[in-house]
């Protein structure tokens, strides 16, 4: 008993250390049909879905796919659903104004998201509007500068 607690402690320390951990791997589920026996696709693939985790990349992925069916099509056609980002999903919208109105509607759209993509962990929104173009031109700039607005006198 005491060994084991030695080897924990151990670990532990290791761990710590190194900042890596040991993934403790699932028990191995023993086949209840023959080998050679046919399988339905269906199951392989829920199986494999959960065996990796990988349920909410897969909603998370639904929910950038659907972005339309979920807030409908006037939010859809002036929104732009990037990245979602510990919990955080941030959303491009195509003018100030529309980003400011759906900082107005934060906790319904959150509602309407978590109801239709349940999988999906989105706890909060994040609104920004379109961005500049971009004076920077090739590898060769200078700090400071205005981009082609500098030659002007």
């Amino acid at each position: 008993m005491s060994k084991k607690r030695v080897d924990l402690a151990l670990e532990l320390f290791r761990s710590y250390k190194t900042g890596f951990t040991k993934r403790i791997k699932p028990p191995v589920v023993e086949r209840t049909t023959a080998p050679g026996d046919p399988t339905l696709i269906s199951d392989v693939l829920t199986n494999l879905v959960s065996d990796r985790q990988w349920e909410s990349g897969l909603a998370e992925g639904n929910l950038l796919a659907q972005w339309e069916k979920i807030v409908g099509s006037d939010i859809a056609t002036h929104t732009t659903p990037i990245s979602i980002l510990e919990g955080v999903l941030l959303i491009q919208c195509s003018s100030t104004a529309w980003a400011t109105q759906l900082q107005s509607v934060h906790d319904q759209l959150v509602a309407t998201i978590s109801s239709s993509a349940p999988g999906a962990l989105v706890e909060s929104l994040r609104f920004t509007g379109p961005t500049a173009p971009s004076w920077k031109k090739g590898i060769r700039t200078i700090r400071g500068a205005r981009g082609p607005r500098d030659t002007y006198g």
